[in-house]
């Protein structure tokens, strides 16, 4: 009895034996599964901190590039802001301006429009730089003092006297612009009387006398806003290709903007899917990707040797940018309008709506906020291209301001391009200051867009 007792109860131990290391396997096993999920986690923890890590070192990358990029550009071109004059006293003697001095009235006014100013500059500003020092100056020394001042100072000198005449034969104080090297030479902040730049050591010290007798006052340079373009940098000004530039905008937002959410409502909504249409599509995508400056020589090639359009023309360079911009209009606001949900379509058809009703009063309301957003993106791309209008002549030097869209202008991209290949140290700011400009003009489109598009998604 006691061995058979015995014998079941080792059988039972050697039965149970294989089922406790059965579980401990099991256990062992499960605790290798889960210190794997747990480190898998941990290294996929680790990759999505890095990802993160990444991401936002190049957003702040990005950022600071960008920082720099217009800290530089505005120090650049916070001289082009300000400018400076001189007083001078102007002697307006009638020998000198080679009139008779008895006139008086209309005679008077009619001989002051041919007087010779420039004898009435030089005679009046030659003695203000004779002292010990220099006594007497020479032929080249009236050179260099003339060199000081801007080449329109005979200009204004003329311009005050017409507005004025009975200032003939009396001595006024009249402001001109220095030059731009003197005007340069003072923002650079050299010491008075030192050489520096393209001012020799006389010009240096004429400058310091000028400046000692308090002349010469640094203002802020409307010039730079009202005048156009000149080949003395002092003149210089963005207000002709400010002008071109708006007028080529609107020629090409007048023109771009229809039709390409024109084109986009056909495609999408109305054209049968077949392969004329899949051509179509294709041509579109491809234009997209076309250089700029084949449409620039499309533009000359078409647009003025066969139809006979104005060279440097805000109406030419409108058209050629509206071709370079439609295909991205086009391709955005199709894909506007295919975002829109078809529950819209279909509820308005079941309400007995014509497919025109459905596309222009559902459809395309709908669909606006996306085919603005096309729009800025086309028109940013169209406001700072330059190699396209080349072709078409918008780099030729214009002074005059465009007052119609047929008129000879240039635009900002270009005229940023004619000045950086400027000698002239003073064209840099200027340069400078023409970017900020543009960059303004561009934030000022981007606002407007940005208004007009919330304005739709409201509704």
């Amino acid at each position: 009895m006691t061995n058979s007792t015995t014998n079941n109860t080792s059988s039972t131990i050697k039965t149970a034996k294989p089922s406790t290391q059965k579980s401990t396997k099991v256990n062992n096993t499960m605790s290798s599964t889960t210190e794997k999920v747990a480190l898998s986690l941990k290294k996929r923890h680790q990759k999505e901190n890095r990802f993160k890590a990444f991401g936002l070192f190049s957003v702040l990358f990005g950022f600071m590039l960008v920082v720099i990029l217009l800290g530089d550009i505005t120090s650049k071109a916070l001289p082009a802001f300000h400018q400076h004059w001189v007083k001078l006293d102007i002697n307006y003697q009638g020998d000198w301006l080679g009139i008779d001095e008895r006139l008086s009235g209309y005679e008077l006014t009619k001989q002051l429009k041919g007087a010779n100013f420039r004898a009435v500059l030089k005679n009046s500003i030659y003695p203000m730089f004779v002292d010990e020092q220099t006594p007497k100056l020479s032929r080249r020394d009236k050179r260099a003092v003339f060199k000081l001042f801007s080449t329109n100072g005979e200009f204004t000198i003329r311009d005050a006297l017409l507005a004025s005449p009975e200032d003939f034969n009396q001595t006024v104080s009249i402001w001109i612009k220095l030059d731009d090297d003197v005007d340069v030479y003072l923002k650079e902040g050299f010491a008075l009387g030192e050489a520096g730049l393209r001012i020799n050591e006389k010009q240096a010290h004429w400058v310091a006398k000028l400046q000692r007798e308090q002349r010469i006052e640094s203002r802020f340079n409307v010039g730079f806003f009202t005048a156009s373009d000149s080949r003395e940098p002092e003149l210089a000004g963005v207000r002709g290709a400010l002008t071109g530039t708006l007028l080529t905008m609107f020629v090409t937002i007048l023109l771009s903007f229809p039709l390409g959410v024109a084109g986009a409502l056909y495609l999408e909504e109305f054209a049968p899917k077949n392969r004329i249409t899949d051509l179509i599509e294709i041509n579109i995508n491809n234009l997209a990707a076309v250089p700029s400056i084949v449409f620039g020589l499309l533009g000359l090639a078409v647009i003025i040797n066969v139809f006979g359009l104005p060279r440097s023309a805000p109406l030419v360079g409108g058209i050629v940018l509206t071709l370079m911009t439609l295909p991205t209009i086009i391709i955005a606001s199709r894909a506007a309008i295919k975002a829109v949900p078809p529950s819209i379509r279909e509820a308005a058809l079941g309400l007995g709506a014509s497919k025109m009703q459905v596309t222009f009063s559902h459809v395309l309301p709908q669909a606006m906020p996306g085919i603005i957003t096309g729009a800025i993106i086309g028109i940013a791309q169209a406001l700072g291209e330059t190699a396209p209008l080349l072709m078409i002549g918008m780099v030729a030097f214009i002074v005059d301001v465009p007052t119609s869209i047929v008129d000879s202008a240039t635009v900002l991209p270009v005229q940023i391009f004619l000045w950086a290949d400027s000698p002239e140290r003073a064209f840099l700011a200027k340069n400078s200051a023409a970017i900020l400009v543009l960059l303004t003009l561009l934030l000022v489109i981007n606002v407007t867009a940005t208004v007009l598009r919330s304005k739709f998604e409201k509704k």
